[in-house]
């Protein structure tokens, strides 16, 4: 269980989170919705290490994580997708997928098969260099990249930005495939508010840095949360 209370984080004397608690639970996928700029960001990378919090607890299987560095955290089964891929472009596919290893012990360094079950076209890729494939390909190994990991927290940033819908199908079936296994914790940042809504099992929607708006999904009141997504 991912238990995030009430952090605080700072961009110098800029406040971009204030006091945002959110939970996901393994068998869950809990969605983050919110314009460009209110803070979901921000929140998935205190969440991985990557930006400091200077207030709350950020608390992972009952352990006060706030403190440990991204690989620490990534040990622990923490697993990241960030927005915009950052696969590295001069690797090939199997390189990339590789690069996770460093977050396992040795004996469980091998690339799942499960990787090649969600997303067979990267099987006939390993050889091609990341920089050379689509978008959509490039999310694909991005998320078979944090699998490697075998991760019990899978953080996502908006996995379906600039994507093609046919590949955005690919990967809410990947989802939901995880969600199902039972073992593992989804958070999703997501703008594309169907694609959250019917991938969610909890939603969270933020405005200011702040958590306005969160329940479970049969809470969920869709034009309340479709107003705050509204420009």
């Amino acid at each position: 269980m991912l238990n995030v209370d009430s952090v605080d984080l700072f961009y110098g004397a800029a406040q971009a989170l204030r006091g945002v608690s959110l939970k996901a639970a393994p068998g869950r996928v809990t969605c983050v919705l919110g314009r460009n700029g209110v803070g979901k960001s921000s929140l998935l990378r205190a969440i991985v290490g990557q930006q400091p919090i200077r207030g709350g607890r950020i608390l992972w299987q009952d352990q006060d994580i706030s403190r440990l560095p991204t690989h620490g955290r990534a040990k622990r089964g923490i697993g990241y997708v960030p927005q915009g891929r950052e696969i590295f472009p001069l690797l090939t596919v199997r390189e990339n997928l590789m690069t996770g290893f460093v977050a396992v012990p040795r004996q469980h360094r091998t690339i799942p098969d499960e990787v090649f079950e969600l997303f067979p076209v990267l099987k006939s890729m390993m050889g091609r260099r990341g920089g050379d494939l689509s978008g959509g390909q490039q999310q694909q190994l991005a998320i078979g990249r944090a699998l490697v990991t075998r991760p019990k927290l899978l953080v996502l940033d908006e996995p379906t930005e600039g994507i093609q819908p046919s590949v955005i199908k690919d990967i809410g079936r990947a989802i939901d495939f995880l969600r199902r296994k039972g073992d593992m914790a989804i958070l999703l940042v997501e703008q594309y508010f169907e694609f959250a809504r019917d991938l969610a099992d909890d939603f969270a929607v933020m405005d200011r840095g702040a958590v306005v708006i969160a329940g479970a999904k049969a809470d969920m009141v869709e034009h309340e949360v479709r107003a705050r997504l509204s420009v």
